[in-house]
């Protein structure tokens, strides 16, 4: 990683288009805060009404089969509108799922949130976690606007911003969301939601976004209205070693997924649910400093590097943090995983901005995100049933239980760390191999070529 240099621009937040992206980006913390909120609580709320482990499971999956099956349409509606209409449009979709969740759970006999199986309490979880995914539109048009509104020298450090704002976001959601639905339930959470997703759009539509008229063009340079995978897929084939990281990203999230189904319930496994969301608000810190750390850092001249060398990183605690059942170890591990996480998205949006035409960003970075989430489903579903049903009772009185017991412990907390454990070995296995090919070379190659195209200008502000 990079250290500062003298000679290099620095981000100045205070004018032009750079202080419209301070906004953007300050909105967007706020909107993070409650929709991760009602995502976190959700999540808690579930698993203390039911204890089930495969119910948040399932919570996790439903998220991600979301944000697969919507990441290219959302880049779609990214290119072919104004940033600003798919901001405000993000915000709006939220409100109406939250506010109709809210009239769902005042009406219900509570009785039926302590069944996994009722149907009433997965009709809940759906509509919340649709409000959810619909701040996935503008988390997609937000890289797109760092392309728009910063100077490409200091891209990474403003992406690095993005990342500090997402560490706040889980700073302040780990700590409401744990105390909230300890104390209210599911109300109080949806009620702070849909304030916050009023006062975004108020916020917002003060705002002139200096964006071009024309935003979205096909390859020929006449305009597009269409989603046209195709053509997305085409030029991410052309370029050398894009498709290559998109599916390495695609794996680290098949692995991934064992943190969203499992994470939650090994952890109240070992603290109480105030306890844990506290001590989440608290390595949440992690990220903020490291998002810091990215904004005056950079993540080098070669980001394809930072990006693998960040991830030998993340699956090394994964293999450490389950070694022993201690709330220590895991603080420590998770702390060290959110350090150095907001170098590999800073890294990665980097690569996309500099290699990826601005107008087709938007149907990229969602074309991205579909794919890298798509393995993730197949993780959630199936590893918290596979840990509920055969892990876990081999680690408790089975043959797992009797060969590694002595030294790793037995029980459902270490039934679930053994799969924490092996999906870390993997991880560390498939970085290795990434970092030996000639994918890594080729894209480290057209990184160093310079930008694809020039960035339109930007409309002057106060033009339309």
């Amino acid at each position: 990683m990079s250290t500062p240099t003298t000679d290099r621009p620095r981000l100045d937040l205070r004018s032009g288009s750079q202080r419209v992206f301070a906004h953007v980006l300050a909105s967007s913390l706020v909107v993070s805060v409650a929709n991760f909120t009602v995502w976190f609580a959700v999540t808690f709320w579930t698993y203390l009404e039911t204890r089930s482990v495969l119910a948040t499971g399932l919570i996790a999956g439903i998220f991600l089969v979301a944000t697969a099956a919507t990441g290219i349409w959302f880049g779609s509606l990214v290119d072919h509108h104004r940033k600003q209409v798919v901001i405000q449009a993000s915000a709006v979709a939220s409100f109406v799922c939250y506010a109709l969740g809210l009239g769902l759970y005042l009406a219900a006999p509570e009785n039926e949130w302590h069944d996994a199986a009722s149907p009433l309490l997965w009709v809940l979880v759906v509509v919340l976690m649709l409000g959810v995914i619909s701040g996935n539109l503008r988390g997609i048009a937000l890289p797109t606007l760092v392309t728009l509104l910063v100077p490409e020298p200091v891209r990474d450090r403003a992406n690095g911003l993005v990342g500090t704002t997402s560490g706040v976001s889980f700073l302040v959601t780990s700590v409401i969301s744990g105390l909230l639905v300890a104390f209210d339930g599911m109300r109080s959470v949806l009620v702070l939601a849909l304030v916050v997703m009023v006062g975004s759009f108020l916020h917002v539509s003060r705002l002139t976004i200096p964006e071009p008229v024309v935003v979205s063009l096909n390859d020929d340079g006449s305009e597009d209205r269409g989603v046209d995978l195709r053509g997305t897929f085409r030029l991410v084939r052309g370029v050398p070693g894009l498709l290559a990281l998109i599916v390495f990203s695609c794996f680290n999230n098949f692995l991934g997924g064992t943190f969203m189904a499992l994470m939650d319930a090994y952890g109240l496994s070992l603290v109480s649910v105030q306890a844990w969301g506290l001590l989440w608000g608290v390595l949440s810190a992690g990220v903020i400093i490291g998002g810091l750390m990215v904004a005056r850092t950079g993540v080098g001249a070669n980001p394809v590097r930072t990006l693998l060398l960040v991830n030998v990183a993340l699956w090394t605690t994964c293999v450490v943090f389950p070694l022993r059942s201690s709330i220590v170890l895991l603080a420590v591990s998770m702390m060290a995983f959110m350090l150095v996480m907001p170098y590999a998205e800073a890294s990665e949006q980097t690569v996309l901005q500099r290699v990826v035409p601005y107008h087709r960003q938007g149907r990229v970075f969602g074309f991205a995100q579909s794919i890298e989430q798509a393995a993730s489903p197949l993780t959630a579903f199936l590893i918290a049933p596979i840990t509920q049903l055969l892990v876990i009772p081999w680690m408790t009185d089975g043959w797992g239980a009797e060969v590694l017991g002595p030294w790793f412990g037995t029980g459902a907390d270490r039934g679930i760390a053994l799969v924490f454990v092996v999906a870390g070995i993997i991880g560390l296995l498939v970085t290795g191999l990434a970092l030996l090919s000639r994918p890594y070379r080729r894209l480290s190659a057209v990184y160093a070529g310079g930008p694809t195209e020039p960035v339109p200008d930007p409309v002057p502000l106060g033009e339309r």
